[in-house]
């Protein structure tokens, strides 16, 4: 579909028709003026529309790094935007509220020169430089486009905005030079090298693979080579419950010593037993050597590795019971959400107790994470609720996640807001579309 059957149909009657499986019949309308004011953004030509959700992280809480298993899920917020290509191989970038991107994928001698640059590390144009050489390694000859973006995913929230900018590039390269046949784990796999090899950040692959796939995804990251991803159906409201984020406003400056060592102590454990992964040994062979380990690598290492396997096992049987769920008959349905719910509150339990992620130990008078669990718990016992509630993403600061019955979330909301603040609580969809082209069927 070309971009001018595209506009024409945005700005038909029926152009509302292109944003509900996205976002929901009721936002569609708002969605519509959204991509209106984007494509009128745009200099010349005719735009096409593009789209990648944020994700939020269902199980799994620091098991990626380890070479471990994790469960997310697309959402409905994204980052969109109104593209034009180019007749040269310069990509203009310009999305609301960030300062304007502008790269050229040429050296100086006019020949596509897509090699890591010092002087883009850690910034978007390393990331847009990453992805065009991500196709450019398979065989795509990419070329420039200019694109009009906004996101919608907020920011400090952990719902990975950035992930969803990088995948949104990615699409966009893949439908204007690569024919749209890039699958959603290969986009995500180029978004993780980019980011690795020329921003610069060792990620790994749960956030792309979300936004990419769409809707849950369980992901086996075994063989980071070849990672599998299987794809599963998640609709917490069809069983009742909305799925929340809170975000307890807490700083993240200075935490990057608190997130570094909880892959640097994991791995002082796998290398106790001359492995560099904790996925390369087994909880018994860990129990087994537990007087010895600690004394090597520390009690909180040896806490921290068992919440790994745990959690691990966690994602799995969080993961089969998504799969009972969606093909459960109604009546099923109360029970198979319940013994998810208790799982869910396994892994806050863990994440607290274990992993110790729920704030920096260097600055203990600021809890927010843990006042959002103990809040939540204290509004689900007077209330009579089967709720859960656990750490979202990385800890320390940040957001907590929680289930809460449909009928009791206008005074969650309030409690959570009286505490951190109006708007603290965002009710979250997830979004069965992943990276996508938006055009006319």
């Amino acid at each position: 579909m070309t971009g001018k059957d595209t506009l024409r149909y945005l700005n038909s009657p029926g152009g509302e028709a292109l944003f509900a499986p996205l976002y929901g019949p009721s936002a569609a309308a708002r969605e519509r003026q959204r991509y209106a004011v984007l494509a009128d953004g745009v200099a010349a030509g005719n735009p096409r529309l593009f789209s990648a959700p944020g994700r939020t992280e269902l199980g799994g809480n620091h098991t990626d790094h380890n070479r471990g298993r994790v469960l997310a899920a697309a959402i409905q917020m994204d980052a969109a935007a109104a593209v034009v290509p180019r007749g040269d191989r310069t990509v203009f970038f310009r999305s609301t509220g960030f300062p304007d991107v502008l790269v050229s994928l040429d050296g100086p001698d006019g020949k596509p020169d897509l090699s890591p640059k010092p002087e883009e590390r850690g910034k978007t144009e390393s990331l847009v430089r990453g992805i065009a050489s991500g196709f450019a390694d398979r065989g795509v000859e990419v070329g420039g486009f200019s694109a009009n973006a906004s996101s919608t995913v907020l920011p400090g929230s952990g719902l990975s905005s950035s992930a969803a900018v990088e995948v949104l590039i990615a699409k966009i390269f893949d439908c204007l030079y690569g024919g749209g046949r890039c699958s959603a784990v290969e986009l995500a796999r180029i978004c993780q090298q980019a980011e690795n090899a020329f921003f610069g950040k060792p990620c790994g692959l749960m956030d792309q693979a979300a936004s990419a796939c769409g809707g849950a995804v369980a992901i086996d990251l075994a063989d980071p080579s070849s990672p599998q991803v299987r794809r599963i159906g998640f609709d917490p409201k069809a069983a009742g419950y909305a799925l929340c984020v809170v975000n307890t406003r807490g700083s993240h400056s200075d935490l990057t010593p608190d997130y570094a060592a909880i892959p640097q102590e994991m791995g002082d454990v796998a290398r106790f037993f001359g492995k560099s992964f904790l996925n390369e040994i087994d909880l018994p062979q860990l129990l087994s050597a537990a007087p010895e380990v600690r004394k090597i690598a520390g009690d909180r290492a040896l806490l921290r590795a068992i919440h790994f396997f745990n959690e691990n096992g966690r994602a799995d049987a969080m993961a089969a019971l998504i799969e009972e769920l969606a093909a459960a008959a109604e009546p099923q349905k109360w029970g198979i959400m319940g013994r998810f719910l208790d799982i869910v509150n396994e892994s806050g339990d863990s994440s607290w107790e274990l992993l110790q992620n729920m704030y920096s130990a260097r600055n203990p008078r600021e809890q927010g994470l843990s006042l959002a669990l103990a809040a939540s718990r204290e509004f689900f016992r007077e209330h009579g609720l089967r709720a859960a509630c656990r750490v979202h993403g990385g800890g320390f600061a940040g957001t907590a996640q929680a289930y809460v019955p449909a009928e009791a979330l206008e005074g969650y909301r309030s409690r959570m807001d009286a505490l951190f603040g109006p708007g603290s609580l965002a009710e979250l969809c997830i979004r069965p579309v992943g990276a996508v082209e938006i055009a006319p069927c």
